[in-house]
């Protein structure tokens, strides 16, 4: 976030969210009976917090409630008579000050969508952006889809659009920008299948990337070129194809501005092996500066869960771009809110998500959704309400931001069972301290959670400054001897964590410097030819099959990204047992942006052919390199 002072709310509070000292003052929702006399206010707990009488009828809405100065916390302001008290309600948040800027490298970031969500609506845009801010985070996420800008091939076009005043909007707000898209529009879909597939010429994501990079220079921080490709809702690709596709990109997005910073188009599902050996075969990770991954898998299992994610990195930062663990609505459109309890859940499992992900190795974590958002299976994902209006999970995610300001990762502590203990350097309110996060739970689902209680004190060695707990609110300096759901965070002098008996995190993969070629390979097969294949238990992955008598016939293109002519000649470098690849042609020349077609089969010979492998062709292009492709392929049993 930009230096100087920490930001504010908007004076007109939006989603009746405010900051310690604050007068707090809220209007009645709508709709609202005559009958409505009184109002109460709860906390999370469910306990009353407040009461008054309401102003005669007609003019509820027009006078806000004016409840004084709150504590901070999460709250429940609902409206009744003595024989009905709630008969409707709405939300609202104090939270702890900012006291000093949010670090530009803290973690801790949320995906906002806030282009998409607030459409060609720039007031709702600052809003958000407000609020993401108020949170303490120092990313955010965001949505682009490629035909609003570029609707016919030729230049973006040239007027203002909801991605421009929504970059803008979070700029102004001090945030950094990370940008996604995901559609392909008609004109470059050519014969791919439709909108949510990669367009078929790499030449038209290169364009694109040159022109997104400049265009947005300054405003958009961060770029991911597709989301979520090795899953079949968004256009169920293979490893390889999402490899070249991520090549021309990078490219792309650098040439229009060197200092972009450009993601891997991140995966969805549990990360695997294979899939790990096909970004690393295709060797790029000259192509993409930070590694992204989704996840909605339980926090718990992060650490062993991502080891094939940090090999894939091969040194390269870890960025989590989507994370949560969605919770059932109770199917009230269009509100689709979350039952009590689990609001309370979802808000404990805030932190709990954030520590573990930073023990697993990720540089940043963006918590999915700060918007309202349910899905069709029936579960609800946003951190706010339809009207802005804060679940109790968006002030645990204030203070996770708070707390884990510019934090990096010291370790884990497991001193009994159901405890974690998670440490960090961290600079709150612009102090450099150690903070502990800590809390009893099970590895269980959303019905077997929030009942672990455990008994443990502080070694006592350490030195509570503060202790607050899982909302922000501060417990002073006394620890509780009971440990719940509900994390805590624990902040002592700097250096005094480095005294427990701390669980390193795990080791990033060695770097592997490689330099990036212009030219770019890309295989192409026809749809009927890939299959979907579930390598471990929640994965998804894509790959061509073949068998004995079943030749597979592929394409090759090969492509010239320099400024200058290039030559060369590509050779299949390896191939499994029983297998046989051959090309049509093997030498090409290019000009600058030129693309150079031909053909190529694999036939799978011999009763004792492998049943699983690798294809891996490389390009002998003297001064630009010797790039890669590499695809995989399985037999039917």
């Amino acid at each position: 976030m930009a230096a100087g002072s920490p930001v504010r709310p908007l004076p007109e509070h939006p989603g009746n969210v405010f900051v310690e000292g604050e007068p707090v003052q809220a209007r009645a929702p709508e709709p609202l009976r005559a009958g409505a006399t009184q109002w109460r206010l709860l906390d999370d707990q469910h306990h009353e917090a407040g009461r008054g009488v309401l102003n005669p009828a007609g003019s509820v809405r027009a006078a806000p409630i004016e409840l004084g100065v709150l504590g901070v916390g999460w709250y429940r302001l609902e409206f009744g008579s003595t024989n009905q008290p709630c008969q409707a309600w709405t939300t609202l948040a104090v939270l702890r000050r900012l006291r000093a800027p949010v670090p530009a490298d803290s973690p801790v970031a949320v995906d906002t969508a806030a282009a998409w969500f607030a459409r060609d609506d720039a007031a709702q845009q600052k809003r958000l952006a407000n609020l993401a801010a108020l949170a303490g985070v120092s990313w955010i996420r965001d949505r682009l889809r490629w035909r609003d800008l570029q609707p016919q091939a030729g230049p973006l076009r040239d007027v203002l659009t909801t991605y421009d005043t929504s970059a803008e909007a979070h700029r102004e707000a001090g945030l950094q920008v990370l940008q996604v898209f995901h559609d392909t529009p008609s004109w470059a879909a050519e014969r791919s299948g439709g909108s949510g597939r990669f367009a078929p010429d790499l030449r038209h994501v290169y364009e694109l990337g040159r022109a997104l990079a400049v265009r947005f220079k300054g405003r958009v921080a961060a770029w991911e070129p597709w989301n979520e490709a090795n899953v079949a809702t968004f256009g169920a690709h293979t490893v390889d194809q999402m490899c070249s596709w991520q090549k021309a990109a990078w490219l792309g997005f650098k040439a229009g501005d060197p200092a972009a910073r450009v993601c891997w188009n991140p995966t969805a599902a549990v990360p695997t092996p294979a899939q790990t050996e096909g970004v690393l075969a295709n060797e790029t990770e000259a192509y993409f500066d930070t590694y992204n991954i989704h996840t909605y898998d339980w926090a718990h299992g992060y650490a062993e869960l991502w080891k094939p994610a940090r090999a894939a990195a091969a040194g390269r930062p870890l960025w989590i771009t989507e994370a949560d663990r969605g919770t059932p609505h109770l199917k009230n459109p269009p509100w689709y809110d979350q039952d009590p309890r689990l609001e309370r859940l979802k808000a404990e499992y805030m932190a709990q998500s954030f520590a573990s992900s930073l023990f697993a190795g990720a540089e940043r974590h963006f918590h999915f959704v700060l918007g309202n958002y349910q899905e069709p299976n029936g579960v609800q994902f946003g951190l706010l309400r339809l009207d802005l209006t804060p679940r109790p999970a968006y002030v645990a995610l204030a203070a996770v931001g708070r707390c884990l300001a510019g934090a990096r990762v010291l370790g884990r502590w497991r001193p009994a069972a159901d405890i974690s203990v998670y440490a960090f350097r961290a600079r709150p309110d612009g102090v450099e301290r150690d903070v502990l996060v800590a809390w009893a739970e099970k590895e269980a689902d959303w019905d077997g959670r929030g009942r672990a209680t455990a008994r443990w004190t502080l070694p006592s060695n350490l030195t509570p400054l503060d202790v607050f707990d899982y909302l922000g609110r501060s417990r002073g300096r006394v620890f509780p001897p009971v440990l719940t759901s509900a994390p805590l965070f624990v902040f002592l002098p700097a250096g005094q964590a480095q005294s427990l008996p701390l669980e390193a995190p795990p080791a990033p993969a060695p770097p592997r410097e490689r330099k990036p070629s212009p030219v770019v390979l890309q295989a192409v097969s026809p749809r009927s030819a890939i299959r979907p294949v579930k390598d471990l238990p929640w994965s998804e992955a894509h790959v061509y099959r073949a068998g004995p008598g079943q030749p597979l016939e592929l394409s090759l293109n090969i492509y010239n990204f320099a400024t200058n002519a290039a030559a060369g000649r590509v050779r299949v470098l390896a191939q499994p047992s029983g297998w046989e690849a051959t090309l049509a042609e093997t030498r090409f020349t290019l000009r600058p942006l030129d693309r150079f077609e031909t053909t190529g089969v694999l036939r799978i010979t011999g009763a004792n052919h492998a049943r699983d492998g690798w294809v891996v062709l490389k390009a002998d292009c003297g001064p630009h390199g010797q790039p890669a492709l590499a695809f995989r392929v399985v037999t039917p049993p």
